[in-house]
């Protein structure tokens, strides 16, 4: 829980100014360690959806990405080989592309137009086919389990 002191409140405004977030501004104040609301960032624990990634030739992959994140993130910041990202998730490539196993497609969320006109540029589009980039990390996504596309372009 953030302080709710009046002096972070002022301050909060300026934090993109000098680069502080919101808790650092406790810390630099110190009034947030003192009334025991400041949590140090190496004590946080950072909530991880476990993600299953299986290659074309049946090599598993099981990571855990951090919620907030994309699938296609998780993919890249784990190197697992076959999600190339070439454009950084700006679903602007199809170079991400995966098969989303049938009983987490409606959990993944219905494709926006933007992704459809990009899977067109996809290798062996299939009615479960998504772009990684596109799929946020959530809770409910523990578990996912997305198969490889034999090639990428």
């Amino acid at each position: 829980m953030p302080c709710r002191r009046t002096c972070h409140k002022k301050w909060t405004g300026l934090r993109h100014l000098i680069g502080f977030t919101g808790r650092a501004f406790a810390c630099y104040f110190g009034c947030c360690k003192k009334n025991g609301t400041y949590t140090p960032a190496s004590d946080r624990k950072k909530i991880m959806a476990k993600i299953t990634y299986i290659e074309s030739n049946g090599t598993v992959h099981t990571i855990d990405a951090e919620n907030g994140s994309t699938v296609m993130e998780g993919a890249v910041k784990n190197s697992i080989p076959g999600i190339d990202a070439d454009c950084g998730g700006a679903c602007a490539c199809a170079t991400c592309h995966v098969y989303v196993a049938p009983e987490w497609l409606e959990k993944t969320g219905a494709k926006e137009s933007m992704e459809e006109d990009m899977l067109d540029f996809a290798f062996d589009v299939r009615d479960n086919s998504r772009l990684s980039c596109q799929i946020k990390v959530t809770d409910e996504l523990d578990g996912l389990v997305v198969n490889l596309p034999e090639k990428q372009f």
